[in-house]
């Protein structure tokens, strides 16, 4: 994203870290969720959620997991997240997707990148709501993550875009984050959490991010 200084899509990576010799012990957790019954997180998102620019395993994905062993819970967790995709990019992807991973969760990180691109935002929406409908069909719970957009869009625009979110939440009966990026990207110098092309949020952001997303997850996980 190139929009000014709250931009906040970026470019993608992978988000996984693993020990050498000895796993450490949310690694040794993630590898048992494989067992029936366990937990299986699926994130469908763009690159906020895929660690551009940072060291493997610091991303908010990646957190999660540590999380995850932390509160003794055997989830596996499955970073489906593309660079720069859009919803419509994860509309495509997602039945591929249920099919091969057949999560219990699902995490859809997506729509920033519809409106870096001035996508109507009815398509956004009808693909969010399709998601969150073949998630639940699949018997997946699912977790809608809510963005906004930098001021220089305008009032309207920003309002619309970010209502999008909860409207779809409620209509497919889906958890809701409203902002993956509250306390980094509307933060009082938010150029201090970005990254030095002020687009991509750095390592210190990342754990706000997870806190932003974890209580939600959690309610979904008992």
């Amino acid at each position: 994203m190139r929009t000014g200084r709250r931009d906040f899509i970026a470019a993608g990576a992978l988000a996984a870290a693993v020990g050498l010799c000895t796993p450490p012990a949310w690694a040794q957790a993630a590898a048992t969720a494989g067992a029936a019954g366990a937990p299986v997180i699926l994130v469908v998102g763009d690159s906020l959620s895929a660690e551009y620019g940072l060291a493997r395993g610091t991303g908010w994905v990646a957190l999660l997991e540590k999380k995850l062993a932390e509160e003794k819970i055997p989830a596996r967790v499955v970073n489906a997240s593309v660079s720069g995709d859009t919803t419509s990019g994860g509309r495509s992807r997602l039945p591929a997707l249920l099919s091969q991973h057949r999560p219990t969760h699902v995490v859809i990180e997506l729509g920033g990148n519809d409106a870096l691109r001035g996508l109507p935002l009815k398509g956004t929406e009808d693909n969010l709501a399709f998601m969150a409908q073949a998630a639940r069909k699949a018997g997946a719970k699912v977790l809608l993550v809510g963005m906004q957009v930098p001021p220089n869009y305008g009032g309207d625009y920003g309002r619309r875009f970010g209502a999008v979110f909860p409207s779809v939440a409620t209509d497919q009966k889906a958890a809701l984050v409203p902002f993956l990026l509250a306390g980094v990207a509307d933060a009082k110098d938010p150029t201090a959490l970005f990254q030095a092309d002020r687009i991509h949020p750095k390592a210190e952001a990342q754990p706000r991010m997870l806190a932003n997303v974890w209580p939600e997850l959690k309610k979904l996980l008992r």
